[in-house]
């Protein structure tokens, strides 16, 4: 290494956003000394450096310089607050894990895989993987199971997220390709949006449908959606459907374009077959049979219908609301049938295009490192292609028997036909359904090893090896979004600690397990890779002349080029932005297929015992299990508390009042949340966001609640619907602990509280640890409890957040203790510990996140009151996080008559990074004022 030397003050990376799979373009801006980074090369040692601020590349072709929320607050997100730092390990479960070596560990993991494919066969382990990994890192870690160990049992947590997509596309057009890119927003006049909030979950995607409309008044947005979200709210028409009726209600549809001669029998005839025996089907599927099963009015069937039979440019969105279901492959089928009959495919502004949830599930479908796929697109089940690729990779012969998909991968270490299992890079004992099960089976494994950048996820607990992986922002590789746009991810600083990359800690376990497998030489071949470009370059070898063709495609033309649209053949001069414009599709005989329906519903129908159905769903500000979003206080502002949303009238009927703590059951087991009316909500229906896991809950969250029934072709479990009851939940006894920093802005002294509040929460009847306070950070800690609490748990929370020095009040007759802690200098409030009696507990949430003097307050902290004092003013929940400007603020310009552009003007809400504008567009309508262009 050369001579350290002092870099400029801020650099600049360019890479790619983390999080869902529009693919975002980020510039990252650090600070640090080091010596300069060789591009391409780990940064491990080279450079010590942090990431200061991220914003949008305004070059990527993605986002053209816009960010969401999430993103734009990507620098929030990169403090070594539970960070994994070096791997630990644990012989026995009888002890806890302590910190290692690498070469103990990777060591200990070969011996002890090497055991269990000797004694079981190469079965008797498997790897569950992630949407989230690179390129790079998922091919290296499907050539370990298929080439080296033998087994399909390698699947991704994409498998929850897009496999239905991916197979009614494969049933349809023959093969896993959208075939539509970000461009035809632009030239689209109609959108079907269908099981997707696209305003929270893909907020950049629903800018640019934001500016279509604005651009042409006349286009038509027709949302499909159970509720009435931000993205519904803004909808020519709603549909609102009954969870599980998608494919009754495209198909009516279909019924609709047949009956009123709007479909394309040219088109049809020549590039289809299937449609007579489909027809057929749907001959008796009326409007008004429909509309039985939906719970949509018949009239709205037939104008959804003839909105897309009449459009000339219809294009389809959807996300999980169509994949997360027991027939998904069918409800992707039914929606893709409508582009079919009318011909709507393979030309600018049309098509059926799915909404990818993580950043690179298309990648892991690309390399095939799921347990139904091969690279390059190639069918496990074609000897053809398992001859192929064992030829490629110079191998003997590529396994033949399916792998477990997720679902049946955990339900086998249930049954102990899988002895192992190598998690990377996700988190099963949050995200699957069942959770009971799930962490069951995770206990009965025999050996169980992580590979995360965090060490507090909720699957930490069961790793018997815990390897610390680098994260982004500190690894380099390609991803590809939702419209097969490969984009260059680029370190930016050095992984923390001992963390390595994906693909390197792979690789070397790879060359380990050969050796005590016997076949060292060939694991040092097959693993011979110096840097991630050698991976992609061995991976682009193997699509070639495939449908995903990336033969041409390189580091070296992304660095010079930018980002590229598969297929990208060699000698190809650009990427291909749309697919099957000569309309002959991947299929055989290069027609597309209408395939038989099943029109089954949810997997399990409510009963007089569960008469509410749950349906489960992102927030606008987080994204999965919060692992990474939960770190940003800024990100909790929007919505800080998990909670179950109901119609009022199911609320009412129970007798519950908004914040009641309610007992939800379903047939697999209870969990406990408050309850909140929802104007989204139609009566019999629930909602509860996915987020909320184990570090933020005393129990699972809502996939504790959820079926593992699933897809009979896709695979994928049903994660969006659960017949549910709800009853109070008899909890008397309250506890509420506020803790802000010292310092006004130290957010990692919050974290720091946060992590050593976390190990209080299982156990205990019902328990919530949030961040709040965007401004003026601080930590939520609340329970509840059938019984008081007990002297030495108060004694262990006081000195966890440090509140020994504090004021305190003390009634022992009525089990009521409270102390609050102000700062000396600015007199803010710095701390409260309430049990006994909370009746304060939200108002003195809103002074602590207002960061104002306590003053004239400091008399009213321990009354037991709800009412806040004259001297406080609520401020209310934060919509503009970029500005932090709060929806009190917001109604108040409102109700005094001024528009959205006034409002904006006024108060800069929603300038930024844009995705409040649906919220405040609501807002707006909601007084009673004339929505104004943005």
């Amino acid at each position: 290494m050369g001579a350290v030397e002092t870099l400029p003050l801020v650099q600049e990376t360019r890479s790619t956003c983390p999080y869902c799979g529009t693919g975002c373009g980020v510039i990252i801006e650090t600070v640090g000394v080091g010596t300069p980074c060789v591009p391409g090369m780990p940064l491990r040692g080279q450079v010590t450096a942090k990431i200061i601020n991220v914003r949008g590349d305004p070059q990527h072709p993605a986002n053209f310089g816009r960010l969401c929320s999430k993103g734009a607050s990507l620098h929030l997100t990169t403090s070594r607050n539970g960070r994994a730092l070096v791997p630990e390990y644990r012989a026995t479960r009888a002890v806890p894990r302590t910190p290692t070596s690498w070469d103990v560990a990777l060591d200990a993991a070969a011996t002890r895989f090497a055991a269990i494919i000797q004694a079981h066969g190469p079965d008797a382990v498997a790897f569950y993987i992630s949407g989230q990994l690179l390129t790079e890192d998922y091919y290296v870690f499907n050539k370990l199971a298929r080439a080296l160990v033998g087994t399909n049992n390698i699947d991704s947590n994409s498998r929850l997220c897009m496999s239905s997509a991916v197979a009614g596309y494969k049933a349809t057009l023959g093969a896993d390709a959208v075939p539509c890119s970000y461009e035809d927003i632009d030239l689209a006049d109609l959108f079907l949006l269908a099981g997707s909030n696209t305003a929270w979950a893909h907020p950049i995607i629903f800018r640019r449908i934001e500016d279509a409309k604005a651009k042409n008044p006349a286009l038509k947005i027709i949302v499909v959606d159970p509720r009435r979200t931000d993205t519904a709210a803004m909808a020519d028409l709603h549909l609102a459907l009954k969870p599980g009726t998608d494919a009754v209600l495209y198909s009516a549809m279909l019924h609709v374009l047949l009956w009123e001669d709007l479909i394309d029998e040219a088109f049809i005839a020549a590039h289809s077959s299937g449609f007579p025996a489909l027809r057929a089907q749907l001959r008796e599927l009326t409007p008004g049979a429909a509309a039985a099963v939906c719970g949509v009015a018949a009239e709205d069937i037939v104008k959804a219908a003839r909105w897309f039979g009449q459009a000339r440019a219809p294009l389809s969105m959807w996300c999980q609301g169509l994949n997360q279901s027991a027939h998904g492959t069918a409800n992707n089928a039914a929606l893709i049938h409508l582009h079919l009959a009318t011909g709507t495919i393979g030309r600018p502004g049309m098509g059926p295009f799915s909404l990818t949830g993580q950043p690179n599930a298309m990648g892991g479908r690309e390399v095939g490192a799921m347990a139904n796929l091969l690279p390059g697109h190639r069918d496990l089940a074609s000897p053809a292609d398992r001859e192929e690729l064992a030829r490629l990779w110079a191998v003997p012969s590529v396994p033949e028997r399916p792998g477990k998909t997720a679902v049946e991968l955990f339900d086998a270490l249930h049954e102990g036909t899988i002895k192992a299992v190598w998690i990377a890079c996700t988190n099963p004992a949050h995200s699957l359904p069942d959770q009971t099960r799930v962490r069951a089976a995770l206990e009965k494994a025999e050996f169980v090893v992580l590979q995360e950048s965090y060490r507090d996820t909720e699957t930490a607990p069961f790793a018997d090896l815990l390897l610390p992986a680098a994260s982004w922002g500190e690894k380099e590789g390609t991803v590809t979004n939702s419209e097969r746009r490969i984009s260059r991810v680029r370190a930016a600083v050095a992984p923390p600690g001992e963390a390595r990359p994906d693909w390197e800690i792979a690789a070397e376990f790879a060359r380990r397990l050969g050796e005590k497998l016997g076949a060292g030489e060939t694991a040092k071949r097959l693993f011979a890779f110096a840097a991630p470009a050698d991976i992609f370059v061995e991976h682009a070898k193997l699509t070639q002349g495939r449908d995903l063709d990336i033969g041409g495609l390189g580091y070296p033309l992304l660095e010079q080029c930018g980002p590229q649209q598969w297929p990208f053949p060699q000698g190809a001069q650009q990427g291909t932005s749309r697919l099957y414009a000569d309309h002959r599709f991947a299929t055989a005989d290069g027609r597309a297929r209408f395939v038989p329906l099943d029109f089954a519903l949810t997997a399990e129908a409510t009963d007089a015992r569960h008469p509410l159905l749950l349906t489960t769903g992102r927030l606008r500000d987080q994204w999965h299990g919060m692992s990474r979003t939960g770190r940003a206080v800024r990100l909790a502002a929007h919505e800080p508390t998990p909670r179950l949303l109901l119609h009022a009238a199911d609320l009412a009927r129970r007798g519950f009042k908004v914040g009641d703590l309610a007992r939800i059951t379903s047939r697999r087991g209870s969990i406990v949340l408050p309850v909140a009316v929802s104007e989204e909500m139609k009566p019999g229906q629930a909602f509860a966001a996915m987020h909320w896991g184990g570090r933020s809950l005393s129990h699972a969250g809502a996939n504790q609640l959820m079926p593992k029934a699933f897809d009979p072709v896709s695979r994928q479990p049903e994660l969006k619907a659960a017949a549910i009851r709800i009853e109070r939940a008899e909890l008397p006894h309250r506890l509420f602990l506020l803790r802000a920093a010292e310092s006004a802005s130290a957010e990692e002294q919050v974290l720091d509280f946060r992590e050593r509040l976390a190990r209080f929460l299982p156990g205990l009847d019902y328990a919530a640890l949030t961040l709040g306070g965007r401004d003026h950070p601080f930590v939520m800690f609340s329970a509840a409890s059938a019984m008081p609490f007990a002297e030495d748990m108060l004694e262990a929370l006081i000195a966890a957040v440090e509140l020994e020095e504090s004021t305190v009040y003390r009634d022992p007759r009525r089990a009521i203790v409270k102390r609050a802690k102000i700062a000396a200098g600015d007199d803010r409030l710095l701390g409260i510990l309430f049990s006994g009696e909370t009746l304060a507990a939200d108002w003195l949430r809103e002074l602590m996140a207002s960061g104002q003097p306590v003053g004239e307050l400091r008399r009213y902290l321990f009354a037991p009151t709800a009412t806040p004092p004259q001297a406080l003013k609520p401020a209310g929940r934060t919509v503009c996080n970029c500005f932090g400007v709060s929806e009190t603020e917001i109604g108040a310009l409102y109700r005094q008559g001024l528009d959205l552009a006034a409002v904006q003007a006024r108060l800069k809400c929603g300038t930024s990074c844009g995705s409040c504008l649906p919220e405040l567009r609501r807002m707006q309508a909601a007084v009673g004022a004339t929505v104004a262009p943005d």
